[in-house]
């Protein structure tokens, strides 16, 4: 026998280090709580984001991020079926107002929480997946698509996996747009997902069912994916954490070895920054195959937090590169980060990397007209014979104008994309981070996206008009985070944009829990929430 464990302090519990804590044992001199007490009130002492000496009832794990419930499990307060049972009933109080889930999963969830679960970080915790490109066994996957509505895969993506190895259970499956183009959740198929900020409002998108779901408390993370800025924008426009993890640092197997050529990586959206760096840490690492990987980190993401972050160069900038106006709220939003990092101790000056917005912009469209063209191609070659009445205006339009790239114009774009990158990396030779606002505007009325048949493609570029800054991130395949600091005169979130280095989530960790720590805003509460 080794020697004897002792139970975690106060501050390891706040700081969610339990380093030399055996996962999933008693600790000496803890008890099992009686039954009553783990279904009513829980005697619990500074877990993140809850009062010292709080009592926490199970109507209460909302206000907890997903560390500090998987520690409930590990000190056997809760049981993994009361999160799961207690996550089900918020999400059934609070989804028919939102329409964030659109698949539920409580069958499944009930049975994975009674049975054996893998000892990870985050045992027991319930989870959400985007309804795309994460594929989950025997639940349908319809990416938003009335197309797709009866499609079930029968094997879980690679990523799946790894989120159940990290011990997740996942309750459902959110909404998005049609194949994940534009930057709101509207599909017709599925329904507009509302905000919970203003249920008049988008949530953002492609990931704005996760968002709207974390946000409103149903979950305290939710996987997403990013090709243009669709976790940092649903992040932004519901007030939660929202990072892009570098080019490669994620897996997309089995399916696919990169999606439009290295623009699209997966993640999640949450409400704490150690539950992202610890999902990070979780599910970080080159798949079997896979074409390209990130850098390794020098060490565990979730140790960035809370480290000395050193005094960081940050540029920032309020213009956006394409000319677009950007509205006050959001230039207020990022001047007020640039004071905060300043107060911090932070060199921050105006300064904005140096590239040509135009070879972008024509580049991100070409292979986005590319990917439209290649779902539809992949449904064909799966034996469906499509028509355009199958699809939404946009999704065929672009479908459309994908048939006409030819192989040339396609690499001329990727190596369109590679210069354009270049260009952006020598700005971080000078500074070690960026700050620009997520969105040009703040969330916008769901509708304001809309276009029919007799111009369907109007909605596409008036969102490249919304979301001039996150596209280039997925072009460079830097990370990115959208940090939530700031909310409107009229209470809608916005969030600032830092954008880092190539390889390096490390930096962007220790600043994001500096800002956290600094103005934390997990004890804001949407209007429409559990």
């Amino acid at each position: 026998m080794g020697a004897p464990r002792s139970r975690p302090s106060a501050a390891q519990l706040r700081n969610g280090s339990t380093a030399g804590f055996a996962r999933g044992a008693t600790p000496i001199g803890a008890r099992r709580a009686p039954r009553a007490a783990r279904t009513g009130a829980i005697r619990l002492t500074n877990l993140h984001h809850h009062p010292t000496n709080a009592r926490v009832r199970t109507d209460e794990l909302a206000t907890l991020d997903a560390t500090a419930q998987a520690e409930l499990v590990r000190l056997r307060a809760l049981t993994p079926r009361e999160l799961v049972d207690a996550a089900i009933a918020r999400i059934e109080r609070v989804n028919p107002r939102l329409n964030a889930v659109i698949t539920p999963l409580f069958d499944d969830a009930r049975a994975a929480a009674v049975g054996p679960l893998p000892d990870g970080p985050f045992t027991g915790v319930p989870f959400l997946l985007k309804d795309l490109i994460a594929t989950y066994a025997g639940a349908r996957m319809t990416a938003g698509a009335a197309v797709l509505r009866d499609y079930v895969p029968q094997y879980d993506s690679e990523l799946v996996r790894r989120y159940k190895r990290a011990g997740l259970i996942v309750v459902g499956k959110t909404n998005t747009p049609e194949f994940g183009i534009p930057p709101t959740t509207e599909p017709v198929a599925y329904g507009a997902t509302h905000n919970p900020w203003d249920p008049s409002r988008s949530p953002g998108g492609s990931s704005g069912g996760s968002g709207a779901a974390v946000a409103a408390r149903m979950v305290a993370m939710a996987h997403g994916n990013d090709g243009g800025g669709s976790i940092r924008i649903p992040a932004s426009c519901c007030g939660l954490f929202g990072l892009k993890p570098t080019r490669g640092r994620t897996p997309l197997g089995p399916d696919h070895g990169d999606v439009m050529s290295g623009l699209v990586c997966e993640h999640a959206i949450t409400r704490s920054v150690r539950d992202s760096a610890a999902l990070l840490d979780a599910t970080a690492g080159p798949d079997i195959g896979d074409p390209y990987w990130a850098p390794p980190s020098l060490r565990p993401f979730l140790q960035e937090v809370g480290a000395d972050p050193g005094r960081l160069r940050i540029g920032f900038s309020t213009r956006a590169t394409v000319g677009v106006s950007v509205h006050p709220e959001c230039e207020r939003a990022v001047r007020d980060a640039a004071q905060l990092c300043a107060e911090l101790g932070h060199s921050v000056e105006e300064a904005a990397p140096a590239f040509d917005d135009v070879v972008l912009t024509r580049a991100f469209i070409t292979l986005y007209a590319a990917s439209a063209a290649k779902n539809v191609a992949a449904l064909e070659r799966g034996g469906l014979r499509t028509t355009r009445e199958q699809f939404e205006p946009i999704t065929w339009a672009l479908h459309e104008m994908g048939t006409q790239v030819n192989a040339g114009t396609y690499l001329l774009a990727l190596q369109d994309l590679q210069r354009v990158a270049r260009d952006v990396a020598r700005f971080f030779i000078t500074y070690d981070l960026w700050l620009t606002p997520v969105l040009s505007e703040p969330p916008l009325p769901l509708g304001a996206l809309d276009a029919g048949w007799e111009e369907p493609l109007k909605g596409f570029f008036r969102a490249g008009e919304i979301c001039p800054f996150t596209p280039i991130c997925n072009a460079t395949g830097q990370p990115a985070m959208s940090v939530p600091l700031h909310w409107s005169a009229d209470g809608l979130p916005v969030g600032s944009h830092f954008v880092g280095r190539f390889g390096d989530e490390a930096t962007l960790f220790r600043l994001a829990a500096q800002l956290e720590a600094a103005r934390p805003w997990a004890g804001r509460r949407a209007p429409v929430s559990a």
